[in-house]
């Protein structure tokens, strides 16, 4: 995705070319060819690769998910203490109410408003994409996994 381009809800999900569009469908189609062996020709050997293929591609879904889920922890770190310099009591008071997936998706909001966002969420408990959707000043993240 372009960084000139103004990110919003619509556009704000990352694609990395190299994983989505190249590794996972090359590992997908490994996993089905010897699978296709493995029924043509049932023998340890190809049960073997059938099996090594599969474990492949836990291996890149669990190490995107891995490297998500620091990005996750970055972001909750990052929005606490951006809440704590934009809250005014009683709502700073609040901010450890909020859950990961919230602070997530007010990372998106504007400086200017995240006050009332943050009061809706927790008034309202809304979810990561509610939060998404109810954004009028979008703020680009251009740096995420």
């Amino acid at each position: 995705m372009s960084q000139t381009k103004p990110q919003n809800y619509a556009n704000h999900v990352r694609f990395d070319p190299a994983f989505h569009y190249f590794m996972v469908p090359v590992l997908l189609i490994n996993w089905i060819a010897t699978l296709v062996h493995f029924a043509h020709h049932p023998n340890l050997w190809s049960g073997w690769l059938a099996l090594l293929a599969f474990v492949f591609i836990l291996m890149i879904g669990t190490a995107r998910r891995y490297a998500l889920k620091a990005q996750d922890r970055v972001i909750r770190l990052e929005e606490r203490l951006r809440l704590s310099t934009l809250l005014q009591e009683p709502l700073r008071a609040r901010i450890g109410e909020l859950s990961e997936r919230q602070l997530v998706g007010l990372r998106f909001a504007s400086d200017a408003e995240i006050p009332a966002l943050v009061a809706r969420t927790l008034q309202e408990k809304l979810t990561q994409k509610q939060i998404k959707q109810a954004i009028q000043n979008w703020r680009a993240d251009h740096f995420r996994v």
